[in-house]
Formats: C-alpha cells, sequence, structure tokens
C-alpha cells in the first residue's frame, strides 16, 4: 500500500469512527524518556493538590507549563509532540493548520467511589441542545500515548457524527436512575499498551477504563478554524525563545498566531 492510499485509510477510518489506533507506535526509548519526566510531574503534582487526589482527581492537566518542570524537560516535550512522526499522524487527522490546546494526564482514582463514567468532553461546556449542535462541527482531537500497560479505553464507534440513542443519552447524563459507569450495548473495548497510540475525538461517546499502573498522556490538538484558542493556557506553550530549540514548531506557532489575532 502506498504510503498516500494509507493516509486516506487512516483519515477516512477516524472520519467515519472518530478513532484509529496505532499499535506500538513509539519504541521502549522513546517511552522511557517520556516516562521521566511525566512522572516527575505526576510526583510533583500530587504533593501539591493531595486532598484533591486523594477525594476526585482522575487527571491532570497544563504537564507542558513551567510550574513543575525545567525548560529543558519541557523542550523534550514540545520536541516530542511536533516530532515528525506524530506530526504526520496529526497531519492526517487534522490536515487544517492543527493547533496545540493542552495535554493531560489520566490516572486511576484513589478514591474507590469514582467508577469509569461515559461522557463527552462537550457536555461540560454546554447543556443539551448546544451539545448536539457541537458535535456537528470541528473537533479537539486526542492523541493517547499510554506510558504503561492498561485496560485503556471504551469507546461508541461513529458517535463523534451522531446523537446518543435513548439508551446512551440516559447513562451519560445519568437519567430516569440510570448511572454513567453501566455497560452501554455499543462499547468497544481498546486494551493499550506502553508504546501505542490511540486517536480519538474528544466529542465521541467514550470513557477510560480503570486498573493496573494506568497512567495516559494525552496530547489535544485542534483545526485552526474551530473556536478553541480560548482554553488555551499561555504557560502550557513554549515561549518565543524556546520556539528556536523546537525542530518543528508549527503546531505551537499555530496555536500563538490564533492567541494573537485575538489579542489584536
Amino acid at each position: 500500500m502506498s504510503k498516500t492510499k494509507h493516509s486516506e485509510n487512516i483519515k477516512h477510518h477516524y472520519d467515519k469512527e472518530g478513532f484509529y489506533l496505532f499499535r506500538n507506535f513509539f519504541d521502549a526509548s522513546e517511552i522511557e524518556t517520556l516516562k521521566k519526566i511525566i512522572l516527575k510531574f505526576h510526583h510533583l503534582w500530587k504533593s501539591e493538590n493531595a486532598e484533591f487526589y486523594r477525594e476526585v482527581a482522575f487527571n491532570s492537566s497544563l504537564i507542558t507549563g513551567s510550574k513543575h518542570l525545567s525548560t529543558s524537560e519541557r523542550l523534550v516535550l514540545f520536541n516530542f509532540i511536533s516530532s515528525r512522526k506524530l506530526m504526520e499522524i496529526i497531519n492526517h487527522i487534522i490536515p487544517n493548520k492543527p493547533a496545540f490546546m493542552n495535554s493531560q494526564l489520566f490516572f486511576n482514582p484513589i478514591n474507590p467511589e469514582l467508577k469509569d463514567f461515559w461522557h463527552r468532553d462537550c457536555q461540560y461546556d454546554h447543556e443539551i441542545e448546544m451539545q448536539k449542535k457541537v458535535i456537528q462541527e470541528t473537533q479537539v482531537v486526542h492523541f493517547r500515548i499510554p506510558l504503561f500497560d492498561e485496560p485503556g479505553m471504551e469507546i461508541i464507534p461513529g458517535s463523534h457524527r451522531r446523537w446518543d440513542t435513548e439508551e446512551e443519552l440516559a447513562i451519560r447524563e445519568e437519567l430516569n436512575g440510570r448511572k454513567s459507569n453501566e455497560d452501554i450495548a455499543a462499547g468497544k473495548k481498546i486494551r493499550l499498551s506502553a508504546g501505542d497510540l490511540l486517536v480519538f475525538s474528544a466529542d465521541m461517546i467514550h470513557r477510560g477504563i480503570y486498573g493496573l499502573d494506568r497512567l495516559a498522556w494525552d496530547i489535544l490538538v485542534f483545526d485552526s478554524s474551530g473556536d478553541f484558542v480560548d482554553y488555551v493556557d499561555d504557560d502550557c506553550l513554549p515561549s518565543l525563545p524556546m520556539i528556536t530549540e523546537i525542530e518543528e514548531p508549527s503546531i505551537f506557532k499555530n496555536t500563538i498566531a490564533l492567541k494573537s489575532s485575538i489579542k489584536t
């Protein structure tokens, strides 16, 4: 299969199903380099947010920010995000000036009362009627990199382009006595191993599956034509001096240009 044809297949599958899985995308040395930095961030973040971590946390964000990592460590992450192999995939999925939004770290919650729950990311910003409109527009894409073998994700294929069934909505929104951690008939489980890359739409119906040594780093990217720049925290972007030390900084430059256009 030609490179062009393979790229078309990836894009077609993602557009239709809302996800694409690359097995063994990163080698062991790449994951080890990433793991050292992410684990340092995670340790410091847990110490600073001890109560929140114990009670309700299942993820953290702003991993590329300056609070817990040195400039050199942040540069490693920025160069990892903008590496040729990862940008090739990002550009397949988002061909129109992909822009970096943020990154998040997903882990097992300490509180046993917290269960793995179905959701669309947009439900945290919009009521039901607006959610129906949002899923028909440009969506944020997660590029998930598991650092350890884990139970992975459960998704509803194709749900990024359609509204919920009656069952899905009742479970996701906990209506009529239903719970968000109940099984959904159409769910597809995707077990993940360290080194895999899972690409999925933020607004498809999905849930992480808790268990094992789950620790997954998600890179969030959006199409420059989408209305998402207000969600970007300046501190998670590279500074202008740092830009010169990034081999291919276009994904960050696109975000910086969008933020500059708003300010002016």
